[in-house]
């Protein structure tokens, strides 16, 4: 979904939006949140959900009465899928704009360009992505799902459905390279057998001699953590050489884009795949959520998905620590969110694990049919446990490390 930028400045309170100009009124009484997301390049099928929930939290949060008495203002940047533009935004809003907190990022890249930035200044920063774990830093909360919660669930429900012999297709970058580690970790702890890995640059669009090489290799079934919009072209690519009758495919991927909305219920049918969120979550919350969503957006409602459901939880745990602390300010903030601070949103109730920043949550694994996710299994409260592994900001508070980045063996995990 394209959400044009004149769509997101049209009935929104508080809200200014950078790209790179920021429009709009200062409120100097104000408090000040920053978001920073692609809403244009090959990313957008990420960032244009994750703005619209985010814009919808503030909007809810205003509703309100505000925090503390004040209203929360949102300056919405737009990175064009291009990393520097992210150092460039998020030095604007902790520098210039002295926001209170930075809600920012998609892809591992664009977290690690920013999480130093933000952490030198001192501004709060929340990652409200479904990633490869690993993010150690008391200045940042990540807010999305890790492979501990994810891949070490779909891989044994796969593994249990088609078979143990597995190939592995990924993003060529932080995520995949580290996501396509884990996945060997959980096919070897399952008794099965990676057959091969493959990656690939975001630009890529023809995967024919890959599917020639699964064809080949035969293997139970393909994982895949592929990444945006021109990797949508593998599932079609795959589905047109007949595969998905043969080796189907699961993903800790395909979703979170709204990826089964650009290709045919026939491409699609069958897939597997993991999040923290699916619309089909079974709770009052989220009913009256996606109610109010199509209220006020119509037949243009996106998909929730993770990303998007993240984004606005992650605003809504921001607030009840600002309400909790009595203040803005960043380290009372902090301290809030490290007490157990949970929050009841439409994914079930997250709560924040002081030992990482992390959350626990609930996991569900969905099936595709007909372009919608049904929920064939759920887990409730699954700890962050692989960044648990390496990550003890209890005894460590002064932590700001990305510990995965060399890989799993190179922080300890076998």
């Amino acid at each position: 979904m394209n959400i044009s930028r004149r769509n997101f400045v049209l009935g929104t309170t508080a809200l200014t939006l950078a790209a790179p100009a920021t429009i709009g009124r200062a409120q100097t009484d104000a408090i000040k949140f920053a978001s920073i997301l692609d809403l244009s390049g090959g990313l957008d099928i990420y960032g244009a959900p994750m703005a619209e929930t985010t814009k919808m939290a503030i909007e809810d949060i205003n509703a309100a009465g505000g925090l503390l008495g004040r209203e929360v203002e949102l300056t919405l940047y737009d990175a064009q899928s291009t990393i520097q533009f992210y150092t460039q935004y998020a030095t604007q809003a902790a520098a210039g704009d002295r926001a209170h907190t930075v809600h920012a990022g998609i892809t591992s890249a664009s977290r690690e360009a920013i999480r130093p930035t933000l952490s030198r200044f001192q501004t709060l920063y929340f990652y409200n992505v479904q990633y490869e774990g690993g993010v150690c830093d008391y200045n940042n909360f990540c807010t999305g799902s890790t492979p501990a919660q994810t891949v070490a669930k779909v891989v044994p429900y796969a593994m249990n459905k088609w078979g143990k012999k597995v190939y592995i297709v990924a993003a060529d970058y932080n995520y995949g390279q580290i996501t396509a580690q884990w996945m060997q970790k959980f096919v070897a702890e399952n008794g099965g057998e990676t057959l091969d890995v493959e990656f690939f640059p975001l630009d890529v669009t023809n995967f024919g001699p890959t599917i020639n090489k699964i064809q080949t290799a035969k293997p139970d079934f393909v994982i895949s953590a592929l990444v945006g919009g021109a990797h949508v072209s593998f599932y079609r690519q795959y589905a047109a050489a007949g595969m998905m009758q043969d080796i189907p495919i699961a993903s800790t991927t395909f979703g979170v884009g709204n990826e089964q909305t650009l290709i045919s219920a026939e491409e699609g049918d069958g897939i597997l795949a993991s999040y923290g969120y699916f619309e089909a979550a079974d709770n009052p919350v989220n009913a009256a959520f996606l109610e109010k969503l199509k209220a006020k957006l119509g037949d243009d409602a996106p998909v929730m998905n993770e990303l998007a459901i993240r984004s606005y939880e992650g605003a809504m745990l921001w607030a009840e620590a600002v309400k909790a602390a009595d203040t803005a300010d960043r380290e009372p903030v902090i301290e809030a969110l490290r007490s157990g601070l949970s929050y009841d949103g439409p994914s079930g109730t997250v709560t924040i694990d002081s030992q990482t920043n992390h959350c626990s949550m609930n996991v569900y694994i969905g099936e595709l049919k007909d372009q919608k996710w049904n929920i064939v299994e759920s887990y409730e409260a699954q700890p962050p446990a692989d960044t648990a592994l390496v990550c003890d900001l209890n005894a460590n508070p002064n932590q700001s490390a990305f510990l995965f980045e060399n890989g799993l063996e190179a922080a300890g995990i076998k």
